[in-house]
C-alpha cells in the first residue's frame, strides 16, 4: 500500500505497486539514496512523476511535470531511449544547464528508459553521491538496465491485463531503502509493505516523537539524554520530510519560538509542523542537503501574521537516511531582506522575497531565459513560457496574441475557460482593451484584483470574479510583436521587483517569438522545397532492391542540403547518389535542388562516374552559390554485381556481406564539390554479390556532439552487422532509429541501401575493392569496358 503526498491515503492498484518495488530495486542496484519513476500521461508530450523513495515528494513539486520536449536528462532518456549518466555536477552542467541551473548541487544522478519494444513508458532515475572524474560503472550501468527491463515487462503484462499504465495526478511517495541491514526496509520485494509501514508508522508516532519503524525508535537512553542537555531544538527527519525525534528544547520552544501551531512535531511533515521553514528562500537549502551531503547552515525568521522579532540560526545535517535539523537562538543579521519578516512582498507569488533573498527562486526565470534560446517554433517558445513562468510567479492563465495585418490573433491560452479567449481574437489595434493597449503604448499594465481591471475598463468581460492580471507588451527591438496575458487565482501585489523582471522577460519573449515566425516561415519554405526536390519513389528494377530514407535535423534550422537518389541509365545500369550540401534552410534545399538536377543530367547523358563527377563540381562552381557539398555517386550493374564508385569528400560507404561481415570501404576520393574546378575524383571498381548490402549515408547519420566521427562510423557498421538478413526496409529503419536516436540533432540525415537478389553470371565470394592505389590487378583505374579480370577477393 502506499500513500500520496497530497492526501497520506491509501492506493492499492497494482500500477504503484509495481512502481514502489522498481524504484527499489534501482536504487539499490545503483547505490542511491532515492530515486523514482517518471510515466507518460494522458497528456501527448507529459511525462508525469509518479513515484519517487528517499526525497521528500512536495519540496521537489517543481520536477512532478516534465515536458518529453525539453533539455533535461529524464527527457532526453525518454525521447531517445538511450540511458542517460551523469556522474557529477561538472557532467551535468556540460549537457544539462537547465538542470543544474534549478538544482546547483554535487550529486550524480542516472536515468533508464523504460521500454519494451516499440513501447516507450517512462523513465527510471536514480540519485547517488556525485564521483568526479569517476564514469558510472559497467556493473551499475547493466543492474540499472535488468531493473528497467524487468520493469518494462511488468508494466506491459499489466497493460495487457487491462491495467493502466500511465499515470495522472501527483506522485507516490514511500520510503527509501535506508541503512543496510536495516529491518523492513530497502527490501525490493516488499516494498508495498514497507510503505504501508511508513504510512503506519506517521499516525501512530508516540509523544516521544518516534514514529514506529523509524530509525530514531528505542533510542539509547544515553543518547536521548545527551541531546535534551543541548540548549538548541533538535529534530530528526526522514528522508520523507518526516519528523521522527524531538529533543525537549524542541517541544518546549515548538509555540514560542519555532512557529508551532501547538500540535505534536512528530510524525508530521517538517514544512508542515513549521510552516515558516517552507519559506522559498529555505527550499533550495533543503534540496542541498537531500541530493548532496554536506550539511548547511542559514539564519532565517520565523514568519505568520506578524513580523517576528526573533531570528534563529537553523543548521541541516545530511545522512543518507535522513537530515538532523538543529535550531538555536541567534543574532539579527546586518542586513534582513524585507520578505523574510514581511509576508507578501517579492518576487513571484506573495511571499517570495526581495532582491536578497529571491536567489532560490529565480531558477525558473533564468530557466525560461536559457530555454528561450533554445525555443526553435512559435509553439515551443509558448510551451517555455508555460513550463517556466507560470510556476515562476504562481500564475494559472497564460495567452499570448501574436500581431498580423494590424490585428491581435491568439496563438497560445492554458487555463481559462475554454472558449472564452475566442471573442478577443483578430481584434484590431484601435480597440480599447488592455492587451491592446499594452502593446500600442509600449507599457506593462498590472491590475491587483479584478475589480481594479473592471473599473479600468468599465463593460469589459471577465472569466473570473477573483484574481489579478498582469498584461505585458511584446516588443522585440522596437518592433511590435504582440501581448501576453498573465493570469492568478487570487488578488494579489506586484513588487517592483516582479514588474521588472516581467517586463524584461517580455522582451526576451518577444524576440523569441519574432525568431520561431522568421523561422517557420523559412521552414515552411524549406520542407516545401525539399520534399518537391527528393525523389517520391525510386526504381524497381530486377536483380537489386533499393530503400531511401530522410529525416530532418530537430535543432536549429530543420532542414538541410542532404539528399538521395536513384537513377536509371543505359544499358541496364543503375545510379546510386547521395550527397550534403553545407548549411540549412531554403538555400541549402535550393543548392541541393540544383546539384540532384545536374548529376540526374549528366548520369542519364552516359556519361562515366568520374565525369559526372567533375561536371557536377564545375557546374557548382559556374553558379556560385557560397556552398560546398559532399556527394558519393555509385554506378551498379544489377545482374553482374559491377559497380564503379566515385566520391567526392563524403563519408566512405559500408559493405555488409552476405555472412555477416561488415566493413567500411576505403574509395579513394577528391575534393568536395565547388571548391577546386581542376579536381581529379578517381573511380573504384568493385563488385557486389548477391544479398551484400550497400549503405551510403550522410554525416548527420554518424555524427554526435563531443565524439571523433570515426565513433559513429563504426557505431553505424555495428548495427548494419547486427541487422541480420532482414528485409531492406526494417534495415533502414533500424539504422535510421539507431544512429539517429537524439531528438536535438543539428544535422538531417540520408540513407541510401542496396542489395542485389540474383547471382552474377559467375560465383564470386564477396564484394572485391581495389588495391589502394585505385586499380584491381590487371586493369587500369577508371576501365569501364573491356573483358573483366579476375577480382581480388576478401575473406567473408
Amino acid at each position: 500500500m502506499t500513500a500520496r503526498p497530497d492526501t497520506g491515503g491509501p492506493v492499492t492498484d497494482a500500477t504503484a505497486q509495481v512502481l514502489a518495488r522498481a524504484a527499489l530495486d534501482a536504487v539499490g542496484a545503483a547505490g542511491g539514496y532515492a530515486g523514482g519513476i517518471y510515466l507518460r500521461s494522458g497528456t501527448e508530450g507529459l511525462m508525469l512523476m509518479a513515484a519517487v523513495t528517499g526525497l521528500p515528494g512536495p519540496l521537489f513539486r517543481p520536477w512532478w511535470r516534465m515536458q518529453v520536449n525539453r533539455p533535461y536528462p529524464v527527457a532526453e532518456a525518454y525521447r531517445s531511449g538511450q540511458s542517460v549518466h551523469l556522474s557529477d555536477a561538472e557532467s551535468a552542467m556540460r549537457r544539462f544547464p537547465q538542470l543544474m541551473a534549478g538544482l546547483p548541487f554535487p550529486f550524480a544522478s542516472l536515468y533508464e528508459p523504460v521500454t519494451r519494444g516499440r513501447e516507450r513508458y517512462g523513465v527510471l532515475f536514480v540519485l547517488r553521491p556525485a564521483t568526479p572524474g569517476v564514469p558510472v560503472g559497467p556493473g551499475d550501468r547493466k543492474r540499472l538496465r535488468a531493473v528497467a527491463t524487468r520493469l518494462a515487462g511488468e508494466l506491459a503484462a499489466l497493460a495487457a491485463g487491462g491495467a493502466e499504465v500511465t499515470w495522472e495526478g501527483d506522485p507516490v511517495c514511500f520510503p527509501g531503502p535506508g541503512p543496510a541491514g536495516e529491518p523492513g526496509r530497502g527490501l525490493a520485494g516488499d516494498a508495498g509493505r514497507g510503505v504501508a509501514g511508513h504510512a503506519t508508522g506517521r499516525a501512530a508516532g508516540g509523544a516521544t516523537g518516534s514514529p514506529a519503524g523509524s530509525p530514531a525508535e528505542n533510542p539509547a537512553t544515553g543518547a536521548r539524554a545527551a541531546m535534551d542537555r543541548l540548549d538548541l531544538a533538535v529534530l530528526s527527519v526522514d528522508r520523507q520530510g518526516v519528523i521522527g525525534f524531538t529533543n525537549s528544547r524542541a517541544r518546549s520552544i515548538a509555540t514560542t519560538l519555532l512557529g508551532s501551531d501547538g500540535a505534536e512535531l512528530s510524525g508530521r511533515i517538517l514544512w508542515e509542523a513549521l510552516p515558516w521553514l517552507g519559506h522559498p528562500a529555505y527550499e533550495d537549502h533543503f534540496r542541498a542537503v537531500f541530493l548532496a551531503p554536506a550539511p548547511v547552515h542559514f539564519q532565517a525568521a520565523p514568519r505568520g501574521t506578524e513580523p517576528s522579532p526573533h531570528w534563529l540560526s537553523v543548521g541541516l545535517h545530511p545522512s543518507i537516511d535522513g537530515v538532523t535539523v538543529t535550531i538555536a537562538q541567534s543574532e539579527p543579521p546586518t542586513y534582513a531582506p524585507e520578505s523574510l519578516v514581511r509576508p507578501g512582498t517579492g518576487l513571484g507569488s506573495p511571499g517570495q522575497g526581495s532582491p536578497a533573498d529571491r536567489a532560490s527562486t529565480l531558477y525558473r526565470p533564468v530557466a525560461l531565459a536559457i530555454a528561450l534560446t533554445e525555443a526553435v517554433t512559435a509553439r515551443q517558445v509558448s510551451m517555455v513560457v508555460t513550463d517556466e513562468l507560470l510556476p515562476a510567479f504562481g500564475g494559472r492563465q497564460l495567452a499570448i496574441y501574436l500581431l498580423g495585418e494590424g490585428h491581435l490573433h491568439l496563438a497560445w491560452e492554458t487555463g481559462f475557460p475554454r472558449g472564452f479567449l475566442d471573442r478577443f481574437d483578430g481584434v484590431a489595434l484601435d480597440v480599447r482593451l488592455p492587451g491592446v493597449e499594452t502593446l500600442t503604448s509600449g507599457r506593462p499594465l498590472f491590475f491587483e484584483s479584478m475589480q481594479h481591471l473592471a473599473a479600468a475598463y468599465p463593460g469589459i468581460e471577465l472569466d473570473a470574479a477573483v484574481g489579478a492580471r498582469a498584461f505585458l507588451p511584446l516588443i522585440a527591438s522596437g518592433r511590435p510583436v504582440g501581448s501576453c496575458i498573465l493570469g492568478f487565482d487570487a488578488p494579489r501585489g506586484f513588487s517592483p521587483e516582479e514588474r521588472t523582471v516581467l517586463t524584461a522577460l517580455a522582451g526576451l519573449i518577444a524576440q523569441a517569438l519574432e525568431r520561431a515566425r522568421r523561422y517557420d516561415s523559412e521552414a515552411a519554405l524549406a520542407r516545401g522545397l525539399q520534399a518537391a526536390l527528393l525523389p517520391h519513389r525510386l526504381p524497381v528494377r530486377e536483380n537489386v532492391v533499393t530503400v531511401g530514407r530522410y529525416l530532418p535535423g530537430t535543432a536549429g534550422m530543420d532542414v538541410g542540403g542532404d539528399w538521395y537518389d536513384v537513377i536509371e541509365t543505359a544499358g541496364g545500369r543503375l545510379a546510386l547518389v547521395i550527397g550534403d550540401v553545407q548549411g540549412h534552410g531554403v538555400a541549402a534545399a535550393a543548392t541541393m535542388g540544383q546539384l540532384r538536377s545536374a548529376v540526374r543530367a549528366f548520369a542519364l547523358s552516359g556519361n562515366e562516374p568520374e565525369q559526372v563527377m567533375r561536371g557536377t563540381n564545375e557546374l557548382l562552381i559556374d553558379l556560385d552559390p557560397g556552398q560546398f557539398a559532399s556527394c558519393c555517386y555509385v554506378l551498379l550493374d544489377p545482374a553482374t554485381g559491377l559497380a564503379l564508385a566515385v566520391r567526392a569528400g563524403h563519408p566512405q560507404p559500408l559493405l555488409r556481406h552476405p555472412g555477416g561481415r561488415t566493413e567500411v570501404l576505403d574509395l579513394p576520393g577528391g575534393m568536395v564539390l565547388g571548391i577546386d574546378a581542376e579536381a581529379v575524383y578517381p573511380v573504384t571498381r568493385l563488385w557486389i554479390e548477391p544479398a551484400a548490402v550497400l549503405a551510403l549515408y550522410t554525416d548527420g547519420l554518424v555524427e554526435m556532439p563531443g565524439a571523433d566521427i570515426d565513433v559513429g562510423v563504426e557505431r553505424l557498421r555495428a548495427a548494419l552487422a547486427d541487422a541480420g538478413p532482414a528485409p531492406l526496409t526494417e534495415t533502414a529503419d533500424r539504422l535510421v532509429a539507431e544512429a539517429g536516436h537524439s531528438t536535438d540533432r543539428p544535422d538531417d540525415i540520408a540513407l541510401l541501401l542496396a542489395s542485389r537478389t540474383s547471382a552474377p553470371e559467375a560465383p564470386l565470394a564477396a564484394a572485391t575493392t581495389v588495391d589502394p592505389d585505385g586499380a584491381v590487378p590487371g586493369e587500369a583505374r577508371g576501365a569501364g569496358d573491356g573483358p573483366r579480370p579476375e577480382p581480388r577477393r576478401t575473406n567473408p
